[in-house]
């Protein structure tokens, strides 16, 4: 079997779509950066081509493709202080294995768009995802208080004047103490503000946030 100059064509057009893709979770830190995604589009594109060149049932091994980077995907994704980071970065890995597929078969019309689309969301929608990440923020905290015979409703109190929903709370008591523990939902300036009231109380002896 000997390889066309399309197919060259097609593993370059997937190592620059690829790079640029990368170069973006480069940019920002990312698990999976630039040699990453590029390595996923070249090989996916490698993939497409020899499924269509030496099976009569590409479909079947588009397939093994897509359950390939599952995998990858789900290594990328993982718990960080209470919440699950990673998610877009494994959505950015599935799509650059759909671009590759997509330039394997030669369905550089609808690839590109892709691409186009997939591009936007990354760049184009940051600025709106800030934007609502700094009107809605979910926080936990946890203080711990000497016991007074009384609960912690003051600082529940203190959270409603702030304009803060309480998604969670609990209290308990041990020995002299008495911890509360909290999730709450606000603004960044509200968040920002509690933190810095918590901080300058002198009836917390901890505080974690």
């Amino acid at each position: 079997m000997n390889f066309l100059p399309e197919d060259i064509y097609k593993l370059l057009l997937s190592f620059l779509l690829g790079a640029i893709i990368g170069a973006e979770r480069e940019y920002r830190s990312k698990s999976a950066g630039l040699r990453t995604m590029i390595l996923i589009a070249v090989g996916s594109t490698l993939f497409t081509i020899l499924s269509i060149r030496v099976s009569s049932d590409a479909g079947r091994i588009a397939a093994n493709i897509v359950t390939g980077i599952g995998f990858i995907g789900a290594g990328i994704i993982f718990r960080e202080n209470n919440r699950v980071v990673g998610i877009t970065t494994a959505a950015i890995v599935w799509v650059t294995a759909a671009v590759g597929m997509g330039i394997g078969a030669g369905y550089y019309e609808a690839t590109f768009a892709c691409f186009v689309i997939s591009g936007m969301s990354l760049v184009i929608l940051a600025p709106v995802q800030k934007f609502i990440r700094k009107r809605s923020q979910i926080r936990n905290y946890r203080l711990v208080c000497i016991y007074q015979q009384q609960s912690l409703k003051v600082y529940e109190d203190m959270f409603k004047e702030l304009d803060m929903t309480i998604l969670r709370g609990e209290q308990s008591r041990v020995g002299d103490n008495i911890t509360g523990s909290w999730t709450l939902q606000g603004s960044e300036k509200h968040h920002n503000e509690l933190t810095k009231q918590l901080l300058n109380d002198p009836a917390i002896k901890e505080f974690d946030f």
